[in-house]
């Protein structure tokens, strides 16, 4: 029996509240997060701001029936191509997790159900000191846009 299962999140659902929030709240305190985690103002607000969004997604990974990681994804549309995208905002495997290739099943799994929605692309952004990750990226086939692009951003 395969040990990795997915669910998406139903943000109705108590048991995904939870994972969510603390799933979301680790990787904030990850080196890779950089931030303080969500107080639990904070963690209501999120659960109604992501069920409030027509195209917020959260995909749990469970390995052995646990909640061992998770990504945030939007369905964005290209313009150019005419047809819409997933765009994955976080990717994260809780550290006791981590070398069960998890991350891998994450992607893999987006990756099908974008093709079974007929997306055009996915898209996502990497930290430029995060090799791991890029290079799991890479693994799966994705890379740097061409030409290269920046992420820029304008804080309000």
């Amino acid at each position: 029996m395969n040990p990795i299962s997915f669910e998406i999140c139903d943000f109705n659902q108590p048991a995904h509240q939870k994972a969510l929030n603390n799933l979301l709240n680790s990787y904030m305190s990850d080196p890779m997060g950089d931030c303080q985690p969500h107080d639990e103002q904070q963690q209501r607000q999120l659960i109604e701001g992501l069920s409030n969004h027509p195209t917020a997604m959260v995909l749990f990974v469970l390995y052995q029936g646990l909640y061992a990681g998770m990504t945030t994804c939007f369905v964005n549309y290209s313009t150019f191509k005419l047809k819409p995208y997933l765009y994955i905002h976080d990717v994260f495997v809780l550290d006791e997790f981590r070398g069960k290739h998890l991350g891998r099943a994450l992607l893999e799994k987006l990756v099908a159900l974008a093709r079974q929605q007929n997306y055009c692309k996915l898209t996502l952004e990497v930290r430029s000191d995060n090799p791991v990750a890029q290079s799991l990226y890479h693994q799966i086939g994705f890379d740097e846009c061409q030409p290269v692009m920046h992420y820029w951003e304008k804080h309000l």
